[in-house]
């Protein structure tokens, strides 16, 4: 495993808390509101009383989660089986565009291998809530999550907040693109690499707001820079780390500490970057709900939230690392444009081949591999 992996570069909490802490960690106050018919009330059961549920339940779980390498959700996979040690946690990473239709796929065919999805597509949660193929479910902190990060009818949450912007090596010092436009300066002509703006979704959005704030003009000089694209967007960071190149785009980092040895991650001011929730749902017929809400209760508890990689919590009661305002109160990040881009699969298709035409089409494997169907059966 690589020094970014070993760091969680995604990673969806890093609080270990011992078996004494279990006990007292307790929900807030039950509150309900209605689903159709259906009352549903946030989760009032401590991580104690679920954990032991999900043991007599059969100690089982799967977790279908979006990403770019096979150990990308270690640091999650290992902080939550520390803590729970008696659960055999399956965490199955992919990209979020074949996870959600293999989850299709699986209920299509009665096969279900997944109890919970944690994706980007957050337009299949709107769609899956409609086909009535999740489970409504409040964990424990559903109430301090911010609007934006939940569903009112508890359809789904999102446990995590995940940004993509630009990164230099930190050697760089002044000399550095200070903005996104200095990007397309000739002077760092051979020296980018990024991810595919058309095959992810997300670096695709972000190039989407470069466009729409720079010009044409500069899409096509940046492209004259000839980039080193790879698919995953963790491979800019990877890039940058390693020396092969000075500047990475389209890649997840932190404003808190350096992502990676010799890496800077930047957010300039009054310039675009992006940011998302990503979504996490118990699906109704999951083989080990029991289980899949303790996980979901767990990645909203105080500790994991406090001790998200990049400083940001989905959580209005959790204060973010190093002085950083909540993602929500910073414009740059265009919030709120995000999942209303992911929901216009037409508009994604546009700018996914215009991007095609200045940049060529996506070449090579999938970095997490070709998992098949039923991955974690």
């Amino acid at each position: 495993m690589s020094q970014i992996d070993r760091r969680g570069l995604l990673k969806a909490g890093g609080a270990v808390l011992g078996a004494s802490a279990l006990g007292a960690m307790t929900a807030p106050t039950a509150s309900a509101s209605t689903t159709g018919s259906r009352r549903v009330r946030e989760e009032s059961r401590s991580l104690d009383a679920l954990y032991a549920a999900a043991r007599s339940e059969g100690g089982e779980l799967v977790v279908y989660a979006g990403g770019d390498t096979p150990d990308q959700q270690d640091a999650a996979k290992t902080a939550f089986t520390a803590q729970f040690p008696a659960i055999d946690l399956k965490m199955i990473v992919d990209y979020s565009k074949y996870h959600d239709v293999r989850v299709d796929n699986q209920l299509a065919t009665r096969s279900l291998v997944a109890d919970v999805v944690q994706l980007q597509t957050l337009q299949d949660f709107t769609r899956w809530k409609q086909q009535g193929v999740l489970q409504p479910y409040k964990p424990a902190g559903f109430g301090a999550l911010h609007p934006a990060f939940r569903d009112e009818d508890g359809a789904w949450i999102a446990v995590a907040v995940y940004a993509f912007s630009y990164m230099h090596q930190v050697s760089l010092g002044a000399s550095a693109p200070a903005t996104p436009r200095d990007l397309a300066d000739p002077r760092w002509r051979g020296a980018i690499a990024s991810s595919y703006p058309n095959d992810d979704d997300a670096a695709l959005y972000l190039y989407k707001l470069y466009a729409e704030t720079y010009g044409w003009d500069w899409v096509g000089r940046l492209a004259a820079q000839n980039p080193q694209f790879a698919r995953g967007t963790n491979t800019p960071v990877e890039a940058v780390a390693s020396g092969r190149k000075t500047i990475g785009i389209a890649g997840a980092g932190s404003l808190t500490g350096p992502l990676a040895p010799g890496v800077r991650w930047v957010t300039p001011a009054g310039h675009p970057f992006m940011a998302w929730g990503q979504r996490a749902a118990l699906l109704k017929r999951a083989a080990h709900p029991a289980a899949a809400k303790l996980y979901l209760n767990w990645q909203l508890s105080v500790p994991v939230q406090q001790n998200s990689f990049n400083g940001w919590s989905v959580r209005t009661d959790v204060k973010p690392a190093g002085d950083l305002a909540p993602i929500w109160q910073n414009r740059d990040a265009h919030l709120d444009g995000f999942p209303r881009f992911m929901a216009d699969r037409a508009e994604v298709e546009r700018w996914r081949q215009t991007f095609s035409l200045y940049f060529g089409e996506v070449q090579g494997a999938p970095s997490p591999g070709v998992l098949g169907l039923h991955p974690g059966r």
